[in-house]
């Protein structure tokens, strides 16, 4: 199984597709043991930035931590809602070539 570099890893998370040798190694990041964790990173880390600038609302700290607080819970709890939903999955496996997964 091919491993992808750390560009083409960076190319993936953010929508591209793997070269046709590397089918192996995204069905496995797909399907197999921790794709729910790292489906979960893929969709909260881009966020934390974003909500790191609710820091800078003047006030008190604790109402800017409530204000992340508040975004990230719903926000977490409907990727996971949404992670088990197979047809997310399967535009994954269509940008990257696997074929044969769900029959």
């Amino acid at each position: 199984m091919t491993k992808p570099s750390f560009r083409q890893w960076l190319w993936y998370n953010l929508g591209g597709r793997l070269p046709d040798d590397m089918q192996d190694w995204v069905l496995h990041d797909l399907t197999g043991p921790g794709a729910d964790a790292r489906y979960l990173m893929r969709w909260t880390i881009p966020v934390l930035p974003l909500l790191l600038l609710f820091l800078l609302v003047p006030g008190p700290l604790w109402v800017s931590i409530l204000m992340m607080i508040y975004i990230l819970i719903p926000l977490i709890y409907f990727t996971i809602a949404l992670a088990s939903h197979n047809s997310l999955r399967t535009g994954e496996y269509q940008i990257n070539g696997v074929s044969g997964v769900f029959g």
